[in-house]
């Protein structure tokens, strides 16, 4: 199979990679070319600004999340485009711990047999950029380095960079940005602000775009995309997305799914694959809509930012009656950190201020000021929410329950261990952020508490 691709990678996070990304996928969009986008690792966040911004189709690619084969299959399901653009992750050999690169964003680019790009922010810096280059070149064991962007310098030093890059380390410097002043994406505790709340998002992105393709080789880009060589016969495994055939049901299961401004943080792959075992998805808004959906058999609470919504939520208190009431009377429900905020009694916000929730959680969830056990985790469950009693998250928030629950044990890569989540025949809630492909059964499984709810009424 062969597909035009590179990744985008940087020594370090901070570097300037979202915006070199988003306006190389602009400015090939404005060439005409149909692109395609990637992230590299379970950020949910640049993903929203591929596909809500630039409208091109995005997706995690996660190899802790997934094998090998796995994410081979997941970047070539539905792939049509011209060229894929694959955004890394921290620095380019960061992986799931500080002595290793698995689940690197090099680790992806050896998996998918990508070209990488590696953008420097060489600001305050000149021919030290040699000796960066060349440092990251010599952990390059597959030769997967083909170029550079220069990030925040000038068209004179890099005119006199250029030469010195491709003599002293045989790789193109494709070309530079002159700086981002104006054009930063803003950023808060969680990452980058949501596209929706930047007003003026779509013309920084277009002027990007402009800048880049002033300062930028994209023929060179697009025919080191082309270099990439083919990915070969893939074989599928089930639970692969790319793969999983549509079950053919005489009626499709009814499943509300929250999202708006507060509620927006779901995996592709997650939605695709509950569709694939019957559901039939259906958005509804706690923010805005003051009743769920009819003949709903199931609810997804997904993650996002209810605390910056906090007060809206609580004025909204129609939808959380009904909410409190059709999951006590047993409608099978997800929820997972955002999602799992909302169910509490109330949420304590930075500023210390206290907003009723749903309620269907006797506990009060509250504002940390740090990370509370934040990364990857595998997750054992101790009840029977799902057969096979493994699913690989993450976690990422500030903010923490007075009652987590303690029907699983999530494990860390250094072998941590504590109790997590709040589970029984007809929920899963949790601050983790699950990925059901990892564990097909999951998905299933839930499908089929809906379906047996909905044909119980």
């Amino acid at each position: 199979m062969k597909f035009n691709r590179f990744v985008i990678a940087s020594p370090k996070s901070g570097s300037g990679k979202t915006l070199i990304t988003i306006a190389l996928m602009q400015a090939f969009l404005n060439d005409g070319k149909r692109v395609c986008g990637f992230k590299c690792g379970p950020d949910y966040i640049d993903p929203m600004f591929h596909k809500k911004i630039l409208g091109v189709p995005s997706k995690n690619l996660d190899l802790f999340f997934s094998d090998e084969e796995q994410v081979r299959a997941l970047f070539c399901d539905g792939n049509e485009a011209d060229v894929s653009i694959i955004e890394g992750v921290m620095g380019l050999y960061d992986g799931l711990g500080a002595d290793t690169q698995n689940a690197s964003s090099y680790h992806l680019a050896r998996t998918l047999k990508a070209p990488i790009i590696l953008v420097v922010d060489a600001k305050g810096m000149a021919y030290s950029v040699v000796a960066l280059i060349n440092g990251f070149l010599s952990l390059d064991a597959k030769g997967l380095i083909k170029g550079v962007i220069l990030n925040n310098t000038s068209k004179n030093v890099f005119e006199k960079l250029s030469p010195l890059i491709k003599k002293e380390c045989g790789i193109e410097a494709l070309g530079y940005f002159p700086n981002q002043k104006g054009l930063e994406i803003e950023s808060r505790h969680l990452g980058l602000k949501l596209p929706d709340e930047i007003s003026d998002i779509k013309e920084k992105v277009f002027l990007a775009a402009e800048k880049i393709k002033r300062t930028v080789d994209l023929e060179q880009i697009y025919e080191l995309s082309q270099s990439a060589p083919d990915l070969g016969m893939l074989k599928f495994e089930r639970g692969s997305p790319a793969i999983l055939k549509k079950m053919l049901y005489e009626k499709k299961v009814r499943i509300a799914v929250a999202r708006d401004e507060a509620f927006c943080f779901y995996y592709d792959d997650n939605l695709k694959l509950l569709e694939s075992y019957g559901a039939e998805l259906v958005e509804f808004s706690p923010l805005h809509d003051c009743f769920l959906p009819e003949n709903i058999c199931g609810i997804i609470l997904g993650g996002g930012y209810p605390e910056f919504y906090a007060g809206g939520l609580e004025k909204n208190a129609s939808i959380r009656n009904e909410i409190r009431e059709k999951i006590g009377q047993g409608l099978p429900s997800l929820a997972e950190c955002g999602g799992f905020m909302y169910l509490h009694n109330s949420i304590q916000t930075q500023n210390k201020s206290v907003f009723k929730m749903v309620g269907a959680i006797d506990a009060e969830v509250r504002y940390t000021g740090k990370l509370v056990r934040f990364g990857y985790a595998s997750v054992k469950e101790k009840n029977s929410f799902f057969s096979d009693n493994e699913i690989k998250a993450h976690e990422f928030h500030y903010f923490d329950s007075t009652c987590n629950g303690s029907d699983c044990v999530a494990v860390k890569n250094s072998g941590i261990q504590y109790e997590c989540a709040q589970v029984s025949e007809q929920h899963f809630w949790s601050f983790l952020h699950l990925y059901y492909p990892s564990n097909p059964e999951f998905a299933e499984s839930f499908v089929k508490k809906c379906r047996s709810y909905g044909k119980s009424y």
